[in-house]
């Protein structure tokens, strides 16, 4: 009805996802670069969780367009199906045809072909889409098929995409078995406010729109809190909004365009993202740095925003995010970016914790030693109080993980630790020595927590732009990975 009023070739606001009007901004981009990497060179079951609305189905749909030949992905878009019909599917996208045939002979030949795949030199994955709401018998049929492999080798990998409650289902102590094989987490958080802008002007030049910026900032202050960054509100209210401004014959839009698209929505206030109550296992690998950063550095790429950690937390203690300004260093990677103002309180463990006697010991594999660190560095001392800090935490003790590096390169990590110093949060930062694509490198985190649960908090807690520039992520510090 409005196109030819603004100029479009098509709706900009469709929410029916469409990959053309996929925004790679608000760490969008990075998870779906992780996703590829995650499935093209690794293993284990990848889980990706987000509000209603925040763009689940989008990514899924991404992942598909991005997956090489040699990966044949199965899309399962309605995941309520039984174990048998669970089954049917996978074999009917294989294009093999055993209907009518036994179980036992379904999973041989199942097997049979996933073998040949693989000796072709293809994989296969599994994607499931609204995960969240398949049974739980048939989530733990996929963690059957997941044990499938030759020699070490898994034959089918498994990515998740749910609601938070399909964290709620894993923490179940009949899915412990499936939750402690996901290896990759990933969250998508709603839209910031700041991103608001971009998202609108990106989805409108999608469309074919080519005229001057057309939301005021009132109107896309407005349409952020009203739909609390998730995208299918964002396109409801903006689609709403732009009718609105067509039947006034103006080509701006306002805040009273706005509210009458709130009149006719009716949207109720959702419960704030980070709210929800957080369970299961939601540390691991996220893999995104050493993806994203091309020469393997998350350090100097900020765009702005300081890297900045909490102080780690004492179990009866409430602890403040730091408030930092000023330069965030002279590196000249960096390109002197200014640090984030952070005042936002990090939760503390509670300090009524039930007393445990003679726990049985955390058995974590010891951590790589590293050759070529200058003796008294700041990263030899950081690497010790990374070593007794991850020795003395607790069973499911969490961190949140900043970033990958690609490398060692003591120079570069050195003047990272410097200008932690500066920022004066040096001791919220730890270095796992982990490898990566048969290298020494860091896995970079900060902070510790006595469970995933305040880790979690903390990230919900963080600036929009922090998390945008840094992509942070939960690690459980028990995950067995630790040791690559």
């Amino acid at each position: 009805m409005y196109l030819e009023h603004f100029g479009l070739d098509e709706p900009p606001f469709k929410i029916t996802p469409v990959t053309d009007f996929f925004f790679s901004g608000a760490n969008r981009g990075e998870i779906l670069d992780a996703l590829v990497y995650a499935i093209t060179d690794g293993e284990g079951i990848v889980k990706v969780s987000g509000e209603v609305g925040s763009g689940k189905t989008m990514l899924c749909r991404m992942l598909l367009d991005k997956l090489p030949t040699s990966i044949k992905a199965i899309y399962l878009a309605n995941p309520s199906m039984s174990r048998d019909e669970l089954l049917y599917a996978i074999c009917d996208r294989l294009q093999l045809d055993l209907e009518g045939k036994r179980i036992s002979v379904i999973l041989q030949t199942l097997q049979n072909h996933l073998e040949s795949m693989y000796e072709r030199g293809e994989r296969a994955v599994v994607l499931v889409d609204e995960a969240h709401a398949m049974p739980l018998d048939t989530l733990e049929e996929l963690r059957l098929l997941y044990n499938l492999q030759v020699g070490k080798h898994k034959l089918l990998q498994i990515v998740l995409f749910g609601q938070p409650e399909l964290d709620e289902k894993l923490a179940q102590t009949n899915m412990r078995q499936l939750k402690d094989r996901i290896v990759h987490h990933f969250t998508i958080l709603p839209l910031s406010q700041k991103v608001i802008h971009d998202y609108l002007m990106f989805r409108m030049r999608a469309a074919g729109y080519k005229g001057p910026d057309i939301f005021t900032p009132e109107a896309e202050k407005m349409i952020g809190k009203a739909s609390q960054g998730l995208l299918r509100r964002v396109n409801i209210l903006a689609d709403k909004s732009l009718l609105a401004a067509f039947v006034e014959n103006t080509h701006a839009i306002e805040a009273r365009h706005v509210q009458a698209a709130l009149r006719d929505s009716e949207m109720a206030p959702m419960q704030a993202w980070g709210t929800r109550k957080p369970v299961g296992i939601l540390g691991g690998m996220a893999l995104l740095a050493a993806i994203l950063v091309g020469a393997g550095w998350f350090i100097g790429q900020e765009r702005g925003v300081a890297t900045v950690a909490p102080s780690p937390v004492q179990p009866s203690q409430a602890v403040p995010i730091l408030q930092i300004s000023g330069d965030l260093a002279s590196h000249p990677e960096t390109g002197g970016a200014s640090a984030v103002v952070m005042s936002a309180p990090v939760s503390a463990v509670a300090a009524a914790q039930p007393m445990v006697v003679d726990p049985v010991p955390v058995k974590r594999p010891p951590l790589r030693q590293l050759s070529g660190i200058p003796a008294g560095s700041l990263l030899q001392q950081r690497l010790e109080v990374t070593r007794q800090m991850f020795a003395d935490a607790p069973p499911g003790a969490s961190s949140i993980q900043l970033f990958y590096t690609e490398s060692v390169q003591p120079e570069r990590m050195e003047g990272f630790l410097q200008r932690a110093k500066g920022l004066g949060v040096l001791d919220a930062i730890y270095l796992l020595p982990i490898q990566l694509h048969g290298k020494d490198a860091f896995r970079v985190l900060y902070g510790t927590y006595s469970n995933s649960s305040e880790a979690r908090s903390a990230i919900a807690q963080l600036p929009p732009r922090y998390l945008e520039a840094f992509a942070p992520t939960l690690y459980l510090l028990d995950d067995s990975q630790n040791a690559l």
